[in-house]
């Protein structure tokens, strides 16, 4: 299936490893531009480097810290001073700190709602102007918690929450624009993301972490972990010319782990 992605020009935050660089790979196999972003310089020069390899779509990058609206505001004219414009936003941020109710300050709710909400709302905004011009894709990146609160992840299951209730009000604001905007809920995917919350878990337990891992993959239907490449075929279809009228949706990529209907 031709996605039409040739040309169209992403932005693709936290996009230095994990969910992030599987969302960028995927978009540059399909030919689409895309600007790489995160906090980290020396990682995002690795991922430029690896992303050049497939001499399809062009890739640039842009050290950022999403928190600050200066950053912001940086990052967007160097798309544009790259690209001309921008087609397609994924929201995206790295996970709060796993723990319970008990173990978290006024700051360290300040610091989640910064990065997984906050910064969602601010890089939205900025690139409004883009999208309401031709119309796009807004794709934000959330936690299959969304759907059924994990526990241990209280930072997660409260902000990223809010998310769903940004996305869901901006499809219907922003339909008029023809800009569809959707949400994404992974699951148990095999990143370091992941592997830091198996290896918690193992540290309380005092389990190995691979047996953490067997157990939590019983818990799945399919039996595994969800790979990176999964998860970024999936977005890159929702943000490419195959969807045209899904929007205000909130998409689980995650094995048939969540029971809720």
């Amino acid at each position: 299936m031709n996605l039409n992605l040739q040309g169209k020009v992403a932005l693709v935050i936290a996009s230095s490893q994990g969910l992030g660089k599987a969302i960028a790979t995927e978009l540059v196999k399909e030919g689409a531009n895309v600007m790489l972003t995160s906090r980290d310089e020396t990682k995002l020069a690795h991922v430029h480097k690896q992303l050049l390899a497939y001499e399809s779509g062009q890739v640039v990058y842009c050290k950022a810290d999403i928190t600050k609206m200066s950053d912001i505001t940086n990052l967007i004219e160097k798309t544009h001073q790259a690209f001309g414009k921008i087609d397609i936003l994924i929201n995206n941020g790295g996970g709060p700190p796993a723990g319970t109710f008990d173990d978290f300050s006024d700051q360290d709710w300040q610091k989640a709602f910064e990065l997984n909400l906050l910064s969602y709302i601010r890089l939205t905004r900025a690139v409004l102007p883009d999208l309401k011009q031709s119309g796009g894709h807004i794709m934000s990146v959330v936690s299959s918690s969304v759907k059924q609160p994990i526990p241990g992840l209280i930072l997660s299951n409260t902000i990223r929450t809010g998310v769903i209730g940004l996305m869901k009000t901006l499809a219907e604001e922003l339909a008029p624009y023809n800009i569809l905007v959707n949400t994404v809920a992974p699951g148990r995917i095999d990143t370091d993301r992941v592997k830091s919350l198996d290896q918690k878990k193992a540290d309380e337990t005092g389990l190995p972490a691979d047996e953490v891992a067997r157990q939590s993959k019983e818990e799945i239907p399919l039996n595994r972990y969800g790979t990176p490449e999964e998860f970024g075929r999936m977005v890159a279809f929702m943000v490419s010319s195959g969807n045209t009228y899904m929007t205000g949706q909130t998409f689980l990529i995650d094995g048939g782990a969540v029971k809720v209907i």
